[in-house]
């Protein structure tokens, strides 16, 4: 019978995440913050290519961001509640990470399976955090769909974009769960 990890199983069966905008300060070291990456990156990797990289989002940059998300949604005609919410979500930040997907050139790996390894990096993370005692929510939105506005404001290649933000910090409330999949109704055991 395989050796039962039940206190890491209590902890995914009751995972949940922390809103970005009721996050504030501290947030973790450089130290800390680094461990948590490494979990992230422990990621499964088919063909071991490490599609994906970090940018780490301090104060600055994330004000730089916030800044640069109203002239980027203007010029998009992205509507004006979109863009104050994106430019909420950098502006109230402390440290988020930038999980840029960077996929690799290859005949074996599809490119769809370096973009799942990527998302699997951010909930990777997200956990690492949540584990590690932060608060932390994982944040897209239209920014990081927009090349013009990673490539500008974060220095992305042109083959490159961005999986997800994720937010890490200390946690001012403890959110309520929220109803939960009915895994009777999603899914399908095929004995035959």
């Amino acid at each position: 019978m395989p050796e039962r990890n039940q206190a890491a199983l209590d902890f995914l069966l009751t995972r949940r995440s922390r809103p970005a905008k009721t996050l504030t300060g501290p947030v973790p070291t450089r130290n800390e913050l680094t461990e948590i990456l490494t979990a992230a990156a422990r990621t499964p990797d088919h063909g071991k290519l490490e599609p994906w990289r970090f940018i780490v989002l301090g104060a600055s940059a994330l004000v730089r961001l916030a800044e640069a998300v109203p002239v980027h949604g203007a010029a998009l005609g992205i509507e004006p509640e979109k863009i104050e919410k994106s430019t909420r979500q950098f502006a109230d930040a402390d440290l988020a990470v930038a999980v840029v997907f960077s996929p690799v050139e290859s005949p074996k790996v599809p490119h769809v399976e370096q973009l799942l390894s990527a998302g699997a990096v951010c909930l990777s993370m997200l956990n690492a955090a949540l584990a590690a005692g932060w608060g932390a929510n994982w944040l897209s939105g239209w920014p990081s769909h927009d090349p013009e506005f990673v490539h500008a404001t974060l220095g992305l290649a042109s083959h490159e974009s961005i999986a997800g933000f994720i937010h890490i910090g200390t946690e001012t409330s403890a959110p309520p769960d929220r109803p939960r999949p009915d895994i009777d109704l999603i899914t399908a055991w095929m004995t035959e």
